[in-house]
């Protein structure tokens, strides 16, 4: 009785958020992240530039800003321009999940619900960040996020190609991303 409510619960989750998903048989991959990664340097302000379809964001000029608390951890503010001309904004805390892997954190939202994991593949800090999500669910499928980041609302072609490969060696299908509109953001600033 227990797989065949997995089974059902696996059709339905794939009918719902199939178009705004990336849903993926087995267990995530474990793609590399940035060495030395210095959790200061990263604070600030990152625009989402593409990333993989996530049913949780609606709207365009996304953008998330990391803020460092005393106790270590990192006050995360994302925020997005809906259609109706408002802004939608969520704010969350991440930590580092062991010190000796700073890329690698745990991020939550709301009270009671499980941490998502956030890891840095690779950023220079001033440029671009590339931050991989993914979480496996009944060891029969995972699902996974990416977020192609810039200080500012563009990057160029080339960085945007080196980031494709980055993300391609880790295992996720870049076909999948999608351009984030970053066009007539001047509200949220």
């Amino acid at each position: 009785m227990k797989k065949t409510f997995q089974v059902l619960f696996v059709v339905l989750l794939t009918a719902v958020g199939a178009d705004s998903q990336s849903f993926h048989r087995g267990n995530c991959p474990k793609p590399s992240v940035q060495e030395d990664f210095n959790v200061t340097k990263y604070m600030g302000t990152w625009y989402e530039i593409e990333k993989l379809p996530a049913v949780f964001e609606r709207g365009k000029c996304n953008q998330a800003t990391y803020t460092l608390l005393d106790d270590g951890t990192v006050k995360v503010r994302n925020a997005e321009l809906l259609a109706n001309g408002k802004i939608s904004s969520i704010e969350g805390v991440a930590k580092v999940k062991n010190s000796s892997e700073p890329a690698i954190l745990d991020v939550g939202f709301f009270k009671g619900a499980p941490d998502a994991p956030y890891w840095v593949l690779s950023t220079d800090y001033q440029t671009y960040a590339l931050v991989y999500s993914c979480s496996n669910y009944f060891g029969l499928f995972h699902i996974d996020f990416a977020w192609m980041l810039a200080r500012t609302r563009v990057l160029t072609e080339d960085v945007v190609s080196q980031l494709h490969d980055k993300l391609t060696a880790a295992g996720v299908n870049v076909k999948r991303l999608t351009v984030s509109d970053q066009t007539g953001c001047d509200v949220m600033t």
